[in-house]
């Protein structure tokens, strides 16, 4: 809830335990404009989305009870719930850009609610996509709330981006600024976009550059823009300018004239990247700041202490997907000096974003991507070792289940078997 409204409640909560009284503790985030005593008020949708790991247990069943089966979890910040639950969902990590498509057992071939009701009835991670699924078949709404008993409210806001996405998909991308905007404005990320009207991401990105549309910044300040915040805890957005001349909508990211640096945090948590990640990433904030810097923190892990709103000196609650960092790069740009941007505290996560960066001429501070990549590549790394000379246990390298084995055979048992760009 800390994380969701920007109160700081354990905070709050332990001076009220020492004897403290509600109207007397200022709200950090508003600067004291405000008391502690004033209700958040929100202007935003949060969505908060668990990210399971039954991939890691082959044996496990994919099946939800009263038992905590998540291993992390990932939040997003929108204006809408589609844009806040579709940035929720790239958020996760687990290769989604949106509401994807997944399979229904059984749909389309004579037996339509019994399969609905076979895979919705019992819940599954992947349960709100296999309604999007079923609404994508023409199942009414009706029968998937006896189904799953997802509020009927909620089955409506999937079914308005289930039908952008028909339209998108058999009218392709949109010719104005004012369509590419609705269609951001539902969290579309550029990914999903260009997996719908059949090209590639980077071709959406250019229309949508060209169109003039791009992302505003607004600020969680816990009292609706009602009092100036001088905390700078930001989610991006998709709105139409103030004013109908205007190209640009109300942006209240404020980039400063300093040097600055980005950090990109781990994303959430799972199994391999973890917390220990995070930290690291935090005592980069604070070695930059009493160096002088000024510390730009991107993550969307709300259990970390990273996305705390007083560990950086600004902090962007976003997906750490190329297009949202590169949206952010972009804007602290705009003034000041951007001296980089740090990669390799946040795991496996943000290594991943590295060449992407390098290919906008944005700084990658310490290690080179091209130096990361000959690190996690296996052929690269072996080839540099053997040329220096040095010596190194018994190796192959295996791109399948077979070649492994044959090289385990060759070698001999024990064996340590190691996938490539996977840091934990």
């Amino acid at each position: 809830a800390s994380k969701a409204t920007g109160f700081p409640i354990a905070k709050v909560a332990a001076r009220l335990a020492v004897g403290y009284t509600l109207d007397e503790l200022e709200n950090d985030i508003t600067g004291g404009a405000t008391p502690a005593s004033f209700e958040p008020t929100i202007d935003y949708v949060v969505t908060k989305i668990p990210r399971f790991a039954f991939e890691k247990f082959p044996g496990a069943e994919p099946h939800l009870t009263t038992s905590m089966k998540s291993v992390g979890e990932a939040m997003a910040i929108g204006r809408t719930f589609p844009e806040s639950f579709q940035k929720a969902l790239r958020s996760l990590e687990t290769g989604l850009t949106g509401l994807n498509d997944v399979e229904i057992p059984g749909l389309g071939q004579g037996d339509d609610k019994n399969a609905v009701r076979l895979a919705l009835s019992a819940p599954a991670p992947d349960r709100l996509l296999k309604v999007a699924q079923a609404l994508r078949h023409g199942v009414g709404h009706r029968q998937i709330y006896d189904s799953c008993k997802i509020d009927p409210w909620f089955i409506n806001q999937l079914q308005e981006i289930v039908d952008r996405e028909a339209k998108l998909a058999a009218h392709g991308l949109p010719e104005t600024a004012d369509a590419f905007r609705e269609l951001k404005a539902l969290g579309f990320s550029d990914a999903r976009l260009a997996e719908l009207a059949g090209c590639d991401t980077q071709t959406v990105a250019r229309r949508r550059r060209a169109a003039g549309v791009s992302p505003v910044f607004k600020r969680i300040d816990t009292c609706a823009a009602e009092f100036a915040s001088p905390t700078a805890y930001m989610y991006s957005t998709y709105e139409a300018p103030l004013e109908r001349d205007s190209l640009h909508a109300e942006c209240e990211a404020a980039p400063s004239q300093r040097d600055k640096v980005i950090i990109l945090g781990g994303g959430p948590n799972r199994i391999g990247q973890g917390i220990e990640f995070d930290y690291c990433c935090c005592h980069a904030a604070f070695a930059l700041s009493d160096a002088g810097y000024e510390t730009i923190m991107v993550n969307c892990n709300p259990e970390t202490v990273s996305t705390d709103y007083d560990t950086s000196d600004r902090l962007y609650f976003e997906p750490l997907t190329e297009e949202d960092v590169l949206e952010i790069a972009r804007i602290e740009q705009s003034k000041g000096t951007l001296k980089g941007v740090i990669v390799q505290f946040g795991g496996q996560t943000p290594l991943k974003l590295a060449a992407a960066l390098e290919r906008e001429n944005i700084p990658i501070l310490g290690t080179s991507p091209d130096a990361i990549d000959l690190a996690e590549d296996r052929d690269r790394f072996q080839a540099l070792v053997n040329d220096l000379g040095l010596r190194q246990p018994r190796n192959g390298i295996a791109r399948s289940a077979e070649e492994a084995r044959e090289i385990a055979r060759e070698i001999g048992f024990p064996v340590v078997i190691r996938p490539s760009y996977v840091l934990g």
